[in-house]
């Protein structure tokens, strides 16, 4: 059984790989069943694809304020090998986290009162410093990160259900790529759509965290803060590091990650724009800060340990509820949160990539709005990579948490910086108070930056920064590609269209109404016509002269014979000789095909018509015309 599960993770792979190529494509070919019908261009600034603050604020929060059900337990993590005695850690931890979360929306909201149009942390440095790839930094760290926020979420996702089911292990990969698939239909219908989906499920898990933090309250009045088994508190373990330390911080602070999706997706609120994002950090701030000293309190006095099968969630949320119906129920939401928490990374990830294919960095394919007006294919490039990544790690948070964070930290540093250049030169109302909100967030973000960079490297941070690098090469020289076709393509004041003769080379396979269609084409078009045959042996040839001549030769035929069986190496031949001796003319190959019916009839013919298509549009400098004929039958 399990290596049957393994072949089924592998094809998931396959086909994902198959999506990041077919992304660029237009998606027509999705049915509509799944996505919903096309909307109008003109219904993308019309209020029912806007979002009201409270109903943006579960969706575009799921992903930060899901990540305080493992946040909490990673880094305790790091310190379980020390015992007991390190478990009182985790409140000094959690308080520090909580100060920097206080920082970052604070230093946010000053980026939504500078850039309310979206882009984040790209946005911001692409302003405030001239050269280009510092700007290319924060975007290709975020885009990375959020390839890793649907990874570690729908595995920790997975990792809460498996916690409750055991029977579903050895299936939690393949179960991870169909949550994957899930939302990217979901994401594909368009925001507005999903928000009816999404947020609730958001509500009903923040719900359950404050009743399981209430519990635990009622719980510690009724029996005492102090049990038998909550650790001693002040008791610095033997083999504790001030590194050691830092990467237990380092992990928790994996809880803070998404807190830029509110800020890059600014666009996707109702109006007055600026003025309910703010709403929306400031209210996430409070509920998120309010959670994760609850969830951490509760786990120090109750000594929740770390164990690989069950989730502190569940050790906790069992310790007040037992293994009943609440039970069920917060395993549950929390199962549906951190799957759903992906989706404001799908809603995040599409709009900045299509800032950044807008400056010419990324694809222009991922500027195609799809059906329901979303970035579809950089939800479906995003949703690929992230199903490799799941099935690389075998959909195991802890292994992929080393990876994680590591990027958005980055960008959160950058946009510290651009935004203190920026009120230094633009200066305004208040802007000393934006200057030192916005210092204090540089040397915090700073920090915590070199924190995750060394305390993370050997675990697999390595492998962000050599990717980093890689993805703004690659975008550096998408770039050039484009200016390079740009200057290529720039037309003189003095380049004006000329008229020349057409010299109209028909490729014919033998004398039916295929190629009696393409010649009339080709007649029609007031050229000189020339038919050509190639053969592979000289009875071919002979019979196809025969039959032509039997249908009057409509116009010259050339016969050629092909040693090798090739169509190429013939063709390239005439080409050349026809290019030396009519250097004056154009030259244009018609090449007939006929369309079956079904698609399955397609499997049954070859396909040498769109090899000779592609070859010559690739190697020759002529025009090339494909002539349909559709069958009936």
């Amino acid at each position: 059984m399990v290596h049957w599960v393994k072949v089924l993770e592998w094809v998931l792979g396959v086909v994902a790989i198959i999506f990041i190529c077919y992304a660029i494509h237009d998606l027509k070919n999705v049915k509509k069943v799944l996505i919903g019908r096309p909307m109008r261009t003109a219904e993308l600034q019309s209020k029912h694809t806007k979002l009201l603050w409270f109903i943006a604020l579960p969706i575009l929060s799921a992903d930060l304020y899901s990540s305080v059900s493992y946040g909490p337990e990673s880094g305790l993590t790091e310190l379980a090998s020390l015992g007991e005695d390190a478990k009182w850690l985790i409140i000094p931890i959690t308080l520090a986290t909580i100060f920097l979360l206080g920082i970052l929306i604070l230093s946010y909201i000053m980026g939504i009162l500078a850039y309310p149009n979206g882009g984040g942390a790209y946005a911001i440095a692409k302003d405030n410093f001239k050269p280009i790839w510092i700007s290319l930094v924060a975007s290709s760290s975020l885009l990375i990160d959020y390839i890793l926020t649907v990874a570690v979420s729908i595995s920790a996702a997975m990792e809460a259900l498996v916690s409750a089911y055991h029977i579903l292990a050895p299936y939690e990969t393949v179960l991870a790529i169909l949550c994957v698939a899930l939302l990217v239909i979901i994401n594909l219908r368009g925001v507005a759509e999903s928000a009816r989906v999404l947020a609730w499920p958001t509500i009903g898990f923040m719900i359950c965290m404050i009743v399981v933090i209430m519990a635990g309250f009622i719980d510690e009045f009724k029996y005492g803060f102090i049990k038998g088994s909550t650790p001693v508190i002040g008791t610095f373990p033997q083999n504790l590091s001030i590194l050691l330390t830092l990467k237990a911080f380092s992990s928790a602070c994996s809880a803070l990650t998404g807190i830029e999706t509110i800020s890059n997706a600014v666009p996707v609120f109702r109006e007055p724009q600026k003025k309910n994002a703010i709403k929306s950090y400031i209210a996430l701030g409070i509920i998120t800060a309010i959670t994760l000293l609850g969830f951490s309190l509760h786990i120090f006095i109750n000594g929740i340990s770390v164990n690989p099968h069950n989730t502190m969630l569940s050790q906790l949320t069992s310790t007040y509820f037992g293994d009943g119906i609440i039970y069920q129920i917060i395993i549950w939401f929390t199962f549906i949160v951190l799957i759903l928490a992906a989706n404001s990374t799908f809603t995040g990830f599409s709009q900045l990539a299509a800032i950044v294919a807008a400056d010419g960095f990324l694809p222009r394919g991922l500027l195609n709005r799809g059906d329901r007006l979303g970035y579809s294919n950089g939800i479906i490039v995003l949703a690929s990579f992230a199903s490799l990544l799941i099935i690389s790690f075998n959909a195991h948070t802890n292994a992929l948490i080393p990876l994680y964070a590591i990027g958005v930290f980055l960008s959160f540093t950058i946009a510290q910086f651009g935004l203190i250049r920026r009120w230094l030169k633009v200066k305004g109302n208040h802007w000393h108070l934006k200057l030192s909100i916005n210092i204090v967030g540089a040397v915090i973000t700073t920090l915590v930056a070199i924190i995750f960079a060394v305390t993370k490297f050997m675990g697999g941070a390595w492998i962000v920064l050599i990717v980093l690098p890689i993805f703004i090469f690659f975008s550096l020289a998408i770039h050039r590609h484009y200016e390079e076709i740009a200057y290529e393509l720039k037309l003189n004041p003095e380049t004006i269209p000329i008229t020349k003769n057409v010299l109209s080379i028909v490729l014919i396979s033998g004398v039916h109404k295929v190629v009696n269609n393409t010649l009339s084409f080709a007649k029609s078009l007031n050229s000189d016509v020339i038919a050509v045959y190639v053969g592979f042996d000289d009875e071919a040839i002979k019979t196809m002269e025969q039959r032509w001549m039997e249908w009057g030769s409509p116009c010259r035929l050339i016969c050629l014979k092909s040693k090798y069986r090739s169509l190429l190496e013939p063709l390239s031949r005439l080409i050349k000789v026809v290019e030396e001796k009519h250097e004056e003319k154009l030259i244009h190959i018609l090449i007939p095909q006929f369309i079956p019916i079904k698609w399955w009839h397609h499997l049954l013919h070859n396909h040498s018509a769109l090899m000779l298509r592609v070859w010559f549009i690739r190697h020759k400098d002529i025009a090339v015309t494909t002539v349909p004929f559709h069958l009936r039958k």
